[in-house]
C-alpha cells in the first residue's frame, strides 16, 4: 500500500469534497422553496454518491481505506452558511448561488487531481468519471446562477 499512498491521499480527498457536497446538495433540498430546485439538488446528490463510489472502489483496489466522511474546511463552510442562512433568511437564488460557489470549488479540486503526474492511468480514468458528474453539475448550477440573474 506505500506505493500508492499518494493516490490514495489524492483519491480520498476527492472523495471527502465529493460528499461535502452531497451534503451541501441535500442541504440546499431541504432549504429550497421551489419543488423544482428541491426535486433538482436531490438528485445532483444522489449522482453524486454514484461518484463517491467510483472513488471509493478505486481506493480499495490500492489496498487503502475508503474515505467516509466530509472534510474538516467542508464542514466549516456549512457552519458558516448556516449561520449567514439564520442571519439573512434564505431564499431559492441565495441557495442556488452557493451550490453554484460550491460547485467552482469542486471543479478545481478535481481539475488540479487531473493534473497530477502522480496519478496511475487507472486512477485518473476513476477521477474523470466522477469529474464528469462534477463538470455536468457545474455548468448546470453557472446556467440556472446566471439564468436567475437575467
Amino acid at each position: 500500500m506505500a506505493e500508492h499512498d499518494g493516490e490514495i491521499t489524492t483519491l480520498n480527498t476527492l472523495t471527502a469534497t465529493l460528499i461535502d457536497s452531497i451534503n451541501g446538495y441535500r442541504d440546499a433540498a431541504s432549504d429550497a422553496q421551489s419543488t423544482r430546485f428541491q426535486e433538482m439538488f436531490r438528485k445532483c446528490a444522489d449522482e453524486r454518491s454514484q461518484s463517491v463510489e467510483t472513488l471509493r472502489s478505486r481506493v480499495r483496489q490500492l489496498g487503502g481505506d475508503p474515505e467516509d466522511s466530509g472534510s474538516f474546511m467542508g464542514k466549516t463552510h456549512q457552519r458558516f452558511l448556516d449561520l449567514k442562512s439564520a442571519v439573512t433568511g434564505q431564499d431559492d437564488k441565495a441557495i442556488v448561488n452557493e451550490v453554484e460557489r460550491g460547485e467552482d470549488y469542486l471543479k478545481e479540486k478535481f481539475e488540479a487531481a487531473l493534473n497530477d503526474a502522480n496519478l496511475s492511468p487507472e486512477s485518473r480514468s476513476a477521477v474523470q468519471s466522477a469529474y464528469q458528474s462534477v463538470r455536468e453539475g457545474h455548468d448546470k448550477m453557472s446556467e440556472l446562477k446566471h439564468g436567475m440573474e437575467a
